[in-house]
């Protein structure tokens, strides 16, 4: 802290956190003992606990593993060694900051949870965030603009918010706090939000039911669980499985009502999934061409058995708005029919320990019996539930899409399996801690045939035209 114009020595406001952390509340620098500098300026970084990633939006695969500070300008100017170690990147949307800004429910919620993120320990095992680091100021400086969500709106002229993209198999999968309570007062009371949960029911479904409506205080009046007769036959362990730029089966292109009746399982445990929060469904049946009024039909009688307030087809991907309108009359329906009073968390945050919160998930969401743990898990979780603080988070598991399990290859509706806890760490700033079931890329790949093959500007009309994004 250099002096000013007056001689004077004055502490920035972005380093008060770090003081008031430390026990030190004293008006300026010189004021200090030695031992108050020391403990202060030090933040002893463990370079081996460094989780903190640098992002891109660039899908490539060489950078999920990096090394970094290899120049031979950085090494420790005390004992000369090189300060260069192994990282990686993580796409932009992986980032915790996405995660906070997607919760944040205004600007000074933003600023103290960009603080409590954590990047990595000291060598004693304290936790070093970004107040201790003295940036808290500057990221909310960076990211109070972002804070505001982008209004646009769809080809037929309906409103949009589009605001933030936390990854689903990462974060929690949900768009942000601040357009939901936008897009309630935009619509008044008598209006209808529809908010997006990536992926499946226990995916970002379940993270939305106990991680943002925890946060946001919001109540849902209704769920709809989008689902396509080909999914549910790929779900019956029966059909042939989907290969990526290869053509489909005739499975998928023909009319297969058992394999669909028996996919069905899958919709099945979805519409159970959201019935245990207290919450109405209503499934989407997004309509393929190839799809026959039997197989829909099929989709439709299971759903409604099965408790779901409605089953509708939905042709709006064919015919725009018009295609969807019965699936408009059927939310608005089944959200005059419920009471946002019956929804409910499947567990609770603040009474059920880690592993409690952990092992109700796996059962109650995922059908499973329980979960096992790796001996890191278990010493992070032990450390967790040690910490009130940390013990009373949410948990925001990380998994496959592609099941209700841990097991990408278990379709359908698997039951009485364990799951494989293999890691855990804390979103601070988010406020979750992470549970991981498996191995997921932070840096998603491409395809084997990638969309840039399409891609091109089309000369042959005289003025240029590009061509191949849609």
């Amino acid at each position: 802290c250099p002096a000013d114009g007056s001689g004077r020595r004055t502490f920035e406001l972005s380093m008060r956190p770090r003081l008031d952390k430390l026990g030190i509340f004293k008006a300026a620098p010189d004021d200090l003992t030695a031992s108050e500098i020391e403990r202060f300026v030090r933040l002893d970084i463990d370079p081996d606990s460094i989780t903190w990633k640098r992002v891109t939006d660039t899908n490539d695969r060489y950078l999920r593993g990096v090394s970094v500070g290899t120049s031979p300008s950085e090494v420790n100017k005390k004992t000369g060694e090189s300060l260069g170690r192994e990282s990686g990147f993580a796409i932009t949307v992986a980032s915790e900051i996405m995660a906070v800004l997607a919760l944040a429910t205004d600007l000074s919620d933003l600023r103290a949870r960009l603080g409590r993120m954590i990047a990595c320990t000291s060598c004693a095992g304290e936790p070093l965030t970004a107040d201790d680091f003295g940036i808290t100021g500057a990221l909310t400086v960076l990211m109070m603009d972002a804070l505001m969500p982008t209004t646009m709106q769809t080809l037929e002229g309906t409103p949009a918010l589009v605001h933030c993209g936390p990854f689903a198999n990462i974060a929690h999968g949900n768009s942000s706090v601040v357009a939901d309570r936008l897009a309630l007062k935009l619509v008044g009371p008598q209006g209808y939000v529809l908010t997006e949960a990536g992926f499946g029911s226990d995916m970002g479904g379940e993270k939305f039911f106990n991680i943002k409506c925890l946060y946001s205080k919001l109540r849902p009046s209704c769920a709809v669980l989008v689902c396509t007769v080909r999914a549910l036959k790929l779900h019956s362990n029966e059909a042939p499985p989907v290969v990526p730029g290869a053509a489909l089966a005739a499975e998928y292109r023909e009319e297969r009502l058992g394999l669909v009746a028996k996919g069905a399982a899958n919709m099945l445990a979805h519409i159970q999934n959201v019935r245990k929060h207290g919450v109405q469904v209503v499934v989407a049946i997004n309509r393929f061409h190839t799809d026959t009024d039997a197989e829909v039909e099929t989709v439709a009688r299971v759903a409604r058995e099965g408790g779901a307030f409605d089953a509708v087809a939905a042709d709006h991907f064919a015919k725009g708005g018009a295609g969807a309108v019965e699936l408009g009359r059927a939310v608005m329906a089944a959200c005059a029919a419920t009471s946002p009073r019956e929804f409910r968390h499947v567990y609770d945050a603040k009474a059920q320990g880690v592993k409690d919160k952990i092992e109700t998930i796996v059962r109650e969401v995922y059908g499973g019996a329980g979960a096992k743990y790796s001996p890191a898990a278990e010493a992070r979780i032990a450390r967790y539930e040690a910490d009130p603080a940390l013990r009373s988070l949410p948990i925001c598991m990380s998994k496959t899409q592609y099941s209700l399990s841990d097991d990408p290859k278990a379709l359908g509706a698997p039951s009485g399996f364990t799951v494989t806890v293999k890691d855990a760490y804390v979103s601070a700033g988010a406020g979750f801690i992470v549970v991981s079931l498996g191995t997921i890329s932070f840096i998603p790949g491409l395809p084997v045939k990638p969309a840039y093959y399409k891609i091109d500007v089309d000369l042959s009309s005289g003025s240029p035209r590009v061509v191949g994004l849609s």
